[in-house]
């Protein structure tokens, strides 16, 4: 081995093609065998390190930044998934669920910090590091449709109270752990800690939503923005003595509301999950001594033992009192105890930097025994927390759709509504169909004309070309010259079905807010889009058309992937696993369409096996109660089918349908690593025609 080390060259990009490898190579090997990648990232760093192959130092400077902007990254993403709208809902329950469950394992961590001979100071340090939690079993309660009962909403925003509140007691030890401790000191230290969080919180939203107001579409520099002011507030804790990683959640929540859901989002999400967030669990598995860590589960298993054990009694404690106050059921408190048990993003983040932190005499303010004692605490409650939560969420019955339609909404003509949505003032429905494939658009116009002619409105076919410096260069005549024909084709198809068409060419240096653009002047009620298998590295950075239309739209976007021709289309599967306006929407879709052409809609929700058979029946009810409030005659089924597998399930009951609908939908966790969806899963392998129906902003 040390042969091979000397062949290697003395340069940075070594350490930095090793970490590649390993974050492209090590987490599909784990997650195979069930196991998250994170917990193959930190073997790997086992492995990697001085204690195994010598290939990486954790003290070399590369390694050093790269886990300190992994590190800082990983609790920005913390901050920026936090659902501030739930948390507003039910902001004074969620702060006494989050005083609760900070407190009691807070005082537990701190009692055997004591018990086993710690310090005051160390000891509390302990304690803080139990009373966070991430929302590792987030997706799985938004899989459930339960997402929306109370006490899931008051954990979640929970989340924000117990994360703050770790890291300050995290900044206060590190500063009394500096070794200049006065209670003066400790006056100033909090007095420019409350300063600094109000300039973060205020005024960098502030700065955010003007910034973001004047770049409009400018994503690239919104983007460099959002990195900047993460860096900026990290630079800003370490002024003030208190650890960057503060600074770094703090600045996720000032940007929470300007990034929204949308593009920006999406991109500082997906540069955080591919590579920083694994450099930073690579470089915790550098740090990891083997044989200390062995120790801990041998001869200091008193120590391991009580940092478990005060963690699941304090977070029961919390959940029970919870239970008490505001009268949950058995489930609902079960449930709200393994959504707070995984201790990943703020745990580890400050457990490092208590690890890190030496005073004058180079003691660390936390020993390797207590490092080691988190390590395992991870291990065990990110496995533990979700596997506890698929189970007790299961058992809770989905809560009542807050959907009040009357049959005026339901007449699925011109009232699409949306929140944020362009309300159209002409009375004619208006259907924008892109066309830029010869092989698809047929199929395409021809949906759209069938769509316009059941509300006896238009079709506008539209062709982008793109812009050039020059208006009159060739390959600008070329494009408008094959636009020309594109449309011509559209108009004849439109004619076949007697619908009026008003086709558009739009000269525009970017296709998706071409066609963003143009809907909205037409006050078009929905776009209709051919299906693009681009999913290169670039989409996944930048997005691809259809994700840039999903967020730019001001109506809904059907994106379509049609193996017949729409006219041939008479049996349609639309799958159902939750009742929000967003399904809703989507199912009035599918009855539009079905109605063109006397097709049958088949509604199928797959239930989970320890899903109540009661509570099956209710979701049932549901569905039946929100479909007599149309007027369409449209010939509908309901049916339920128990399975863990929803994809599964699906793509074989597809096999008897001519079309699936599905509605958009992304999921990400707390701790910034991307969750497989179902959706993504069938889309891959359904072989008949597909829609994927989404919402503006979507």
């Amino acid at each position: 081995m040390e042969n091979l080390l000397n062949l290697l060259p003395d340069t940075p990009l070594v350490d930095f093609t090793i970490l590649i490898l390993t974050v492209l190579i090590i987490p599909p090997i784990f997650e195979r065998v069930k196991l998250p990648g994170l917990v193959g990232l930190l073997i790997a760093g086992v492995v990697l390190g001085t204690n195994g192959l010598g290939l990486l130092n954790p003290e070399d400077d590369t390694i050093k930044l790269l886990s300190d902007v992994g590190k800082i990254y990983l609790m920005f993403v913390a901050g920026l998934e936090i659902d501030l709208q739930e948390f507003r809902k039910k902001k004074d329950r969620s702060l006494g669920f989050g005083i609760a469950t900070f407190a009691l394992p807070l005082i537990a961590g701190t009692l055997v910090g004591r018990g086993v001979g710690f310090g005051w100071n160390t000891a509390i340090l302990m304690g803080s590091l139990l009373a966070s939690h991430t929302l590792l079993g987030y997706p799985i309660v938004k899989r459930l449709g339960v997402v929306r009962n109370e006490a899931v909403t008051v954990t979640i925003g929970a989340t924000i109270f117990t994360d703050i509140a770790a890291l300050l007691v995290l900044a206060v030890c590190v500063s009394i752990h500096g070794g200049n401790f006065t209670p003066e000191s400790l006056v100033l230290q909090l007095a420019s800690l409350a300063i600094y969080a109000v300039i973060v919180l205020f005024g960098f939203d502030w700065l955010g939503k003007e910034y973001f107001r004047r770049t409009g579409d400018e994503e690239s520099n919104q983007f460099l923005f959002v990195l900047g002011a993460v860096f900026l507030a990290s630079l800003g804790a370490q002024l003030i003595n208190i650890d960057k990683i503060v600074g770094a959640f703090l600045v996720g929540l000032a940007v929470n509301d300007v990034v929204g859901s949308g593009p920006v989002k999406e991109k500082v999400e997906f540069v955080g999950s591919t590579l920083f967030i694994p450099f930073f669990f690579v470089g915790m598995g550098l740090l990891l001594n083997v044989s200390a860590l062995v120790n801990s589960l041998t001869t200091e298993i008193a120590l391991t033992g009580g940092i478990l054990g005060g963690l699941l009694l304090g977070k029961f404690l919390a959940a029970g009192l919870a239970k008490f106050l505001y009268r949950y059921n058995w489930q609902e408190m079960l449930t709200m105890w393994s959504l707070s048990l995984p201790q990943v993003a703020a745990t580890l983040a400050a457990a490092l930097a208590g690890y890190q932190t030496l005073n004058g005499a180079d003691e660390r303010l936390i020993t390797e025994s207590v490092f080691n004692g988190v390590i395992v605490l991870m291990l065990i409650t990110s496995l533990l927390g979700p596997i506890l939560t698929s189970q007790f969420a299961s058992r809770i019955a989905p809560p009542q759709a807050e959907i009040d339609l009357d049959q005026e909404d339901w007449t699925l003509g011109l009232e699409w509504e949306h929140p944020s949505q362009f309300v159209p003032d002409s009375d004619r429905f208006t259907v924008v169909v892109p066309v830029y494939n010869p092989l698809t658009e047929k199929y395409l116009v021809e949906m759209g004309a069938l769509l316009a002619r059941h509300e006896d409105g238009i079709v506008v076919p539209l062709s982008i070309s793109m812009a050039h410096v020059h208006m009159d260069e060739p390959k600008l005549q070329i494009a408008l010259k094959r636009s020309e024909r594109l449309l011509e084709r559209a108009v004849e198809v439109s004619n076949e079905f007697q619908v009026t068409a008003d086709p558009q060419i739009r000269i525009d240096d970017d296709i998706a807010h071409g066609i963003s653009r143009v809907a909205r002047e037409q006050k078009a009620n929905l776009i209709v889009m051919g299906w693009s298998e681009k999913q290169g590295l670039r989409a996944k950075l930048f997005g691809n058309v259809i994700d840039q239309v999903f967020w730019s739209s001001h109506c809904p976007v059907a994106v379509m992937r049609l193996m017949d021709e729409p006219i041939d289309i008479h049996r349609i599967l639309v799958p159902i696993k939750s009742i929000t306006p967003v399904v809703v929407q989507t199912l009035r879709f599918a009855q539009l369409f079905a109605d063109t052409n006397q097709a049958t809609l088949t509604l199928l929700h797959v239930g989970d096996h320890r899903t109540d058979p009661e509570q099956l029946q209710i979701f049932e009810q549901q569905l039946w109660d929100l479909l007599k409030k149309t007027e369409l005659a449209v010939k509908t089924e309901v049916k339920t089918i128990i399975h863990d597998d929803a994809a599964k399930v699906i793509v074989k009951a597809a096999q008897a349908f001519d079309m699936v609908i599905l509605r958009s939908t992304r999921y990400r966790t707390a701790g910034g690593l991307a969750v497989s969806n179902v959706t993504t899963q069938m889309m891959n392998e359904l072989t008949c025609s597909l829609v994927l129906f989404g919402e503006p902003h979507s």
